[in-house]
């Protein structure tokens, strides 16, 4: 349902720093960060920000042991902005408050805070306010508006945990500091999480409340539902986004973090590579999406050597092709072989992911005149251009300029538009994604959907019906020879299974089970396949077709079920032989 006038510039008004921005840092840092995801010797699974949680930890001991010694002292506001920015980020967000209830800041609602209560005794938020000034870069805070496991057994709210709980709690505690912060900081975004655990009519108090305190104030989808904030959250670590082309996606935010905790975790050593997190702010921007990428601060106040390792990196990216991300828009072009591209007025950016073997790099579905092309690392050197039906080929030196993401100024003489269908090339493996296929058959929340998009769930699940299936519409422009490869997951055969909770991945009991047979039709051409071997990434290679030149629809569909599930499928892929 479209806002009001008046709401819908007053929104546009808000979002206008922020959409130019792109990219942000994410910072989940306080007392937890001391102990690195580790507990009396006993590793926390999950995110390490939940410790008090998982490891079960009354209040009186957290308090003890884990507030009150919390010492920073190598903390440096000022490192931290300027690595921020260095890395290309403009707006910051960090734990003003986190699940566990401690304060991060100065807060004269409640003494349970760093700044009176531990030995650190200063006000972090403080200090990144200031630098943040300094540096340019915006402020924003995440606040658990709707967990805080420090008000067990506080007499000042009833017990146990329910709406009347909850309601105190946001009278006597959220309302008076999120007064104090807007007030005391003057933040740009007010960061909401885990709406489900208070009333809706609750959260919506909260929303208005903060509309009252500061107008300007942008408000993500997590404090009283996505259609509510200025702008929806994607769920946490993505690795895919789908089309994003929903009325309620038009403005969004992913949330990646370095490794599978937010919260700073020793023992978690599963860090992506500089080139994943490059790659997924291009998909991000190319969706019209911005990235806030996380890191955890140590408990000593530094930066993780893993996560400066990975900023830097994306800095020196940042410093040759950010004018690709930011101030761009949505691209009008399907997703393409070799990467994806983003937008800004008539110019169009090319995220070269996979460098064409051949040299000459085609563009699926680019329409409108072109007046060059040049490189980002060399805009000097004119690229050759030339117009093959609706789509462009563009040839490219021998070597990329960047392995990770190298990047291709398309100059337009007016707004290019793009053509809907997915360009098989001939020169590089095509990854046909299930986030950009459309899915056959009855959708449930809870049954046959997308995956989450996450490390675990970058998939299609609930596949327990004949009618469920997988289409795609392609096209081919000359006669190809391709090895047909489908790659699924089928977790779970070992009675465990990693499982999403709110506290990040476990390792659970798992009932799903998985099995039966399926068929891959490319055009009048079908491969047939069976699920067998189990595990995540299953790879199978189904053989040989020939596609000759025109639309080709591929389609995966089911024989047979012999599990609970068919398969959870993650993509099919043609490799040209």
């Amino acid at each position: 349902m479209p806002l009001p006038p008046d709401e819908d510039r007053a929104k546009n008004a808000r979002l206008a720093w922020w959409r130019e921005a792109r990219f942000g840092m994410f910072i989940h840092w306080g007392v937890y960060s001391a102990f690195g995801g580790e507990w009396n010797g006993q590793k926390v699974e999950g995110y390490a920000e939940h410790l008090q949680r998982i490891m079960k930890i009354k209040r009186e001991e957290y308090l003890e042991k884990v507030v009150k010694p919390f010492n920073p002292t190598e903390f440096n506001a000022d490192e931290w902005v300027k690595t921020a920015k260095d890395t290309g980020m403009q707006y910051i967000v960090i734990t003003s408050m986190h699940h566990d209830g401690v304060a991060m800041f100065d807060s004269k609602t409640d003494d349970y805070n760093v700044v009176k209560t531990s030995k650190f005794g200063r006000d972090p938020l403080k200090e990144l306010k200031a630098a943040c000034d300094k540096y340019g870069v915006k402020l924003g805070f995440y606040y658990s508006h709707a967990q805080d496991w420090s008000i067990s057994g506080d007499p000042r709210y009833p017990e146990p945990n329910g709406p009347e709980r909850r309601k105190a709690v946001v009278e006597k505690k959220v309302f008076p500091q999120i007064k104090e912060l807007i007030e005391s900081y003057h933040p740009v975004l007010f960061w909401g999480d885990t709406a489900h655990h208070n009333p809706k009519e609750l959260n919506e108090q909260i929303l208005a409340y903060l509309r009252k305190e500061d107008p300007n104030l942008i408000i993500n989808g997590r404090v009283a539902g996505a259609i509510y904030g200025d702008y929806l959250t994607t769920p946490d670590r993505p690795l895919e986004f789908g089309p994003m082309t929903k009325p309620e996606e038009q403005d969004w935010e992913a949330i990646p973090t370095t490794n599978e905790s937010y919260g700073y975790h020793s023992l978690d050593k599963s860090h992506k590579s500089p080139t994943h997190f490059i790659r997924l702010l291009a998909k991000a921007t190319a969706k019209g999406g911005n990235l806030l990428l996380n890191i955890g601060p140590m408990g000593n106040g530094k930066m993780a050597p893993e996560d400066l390792a990975i900023l830097h990196s994306i800095g020196k990216w940042w410093e040759v092709n950010g004018e690709s991300i930011r101030g761009t828009t949505r691209t009008p072009l399907m997703r393409q072989s070799w990467g994806d591209s983003t937008l800004k007025g008539k110019n169009l950016y090319l995220h070269v992911f996979e460098w064409p073997s051949d040299g000459k790099l085609v563009v699926g579905g680019l329409k409108g005149e072109i007046e060059k092309a040049t490189l980002l690392a060399d805009q000097e050197t004119k690229l050759t251009v030339k117009r093959k039906g609706i789509d462009v080929e563009i040839e490219l030196p021998q070597k990329a300029p960047d392995e990770s993401d190298s990047v291709i100024l398309v100059e337009c003489k007016a707004i290019p538009q793009g053509d809907p269908i997915f360009l098989l090339q001939n020169n590089m493996p095509n990854r046909l994604s299930v986030f950009f296929a459309e899915l056959l058959g009855t959708q449930k929340k809870d049954g046959w959907r997308l995956g989450r998009g996450t490390a675990n769930s970058a998939n299609v699940t609930g596949w327990n019906q004949k009618e469920c299936a997988v289409k795609w519409s392609t096209r081919v422009n000359q006669k190809t020879d391709f090895d047909v490869i489908v790659r699924y997951d089928a977790p779970g055969a070992d009675g465990k299974a990693k499982v999403e909770t709110m506290g990040g991945t476990v390792t659970a009991k798992s009932e799903a089970t998985f099995g039966g047979t399926f068929t891959v039709q490319i055009g009048i051409q079908k491969l047939k396949g069976e699920v067998v071997q189990q595990g995540e990434g299953v790879e199978l290679n189904l053989g040989k077709v020939t596609l000759e030149p025109g639309m080709v629809e591929i389609q995966v569909t089911t024989d047979t079920i012999t599990g609970k599930e068919l398969m959870r499928l993650q993509s099919v892929t043609l490799i040209p032989r």
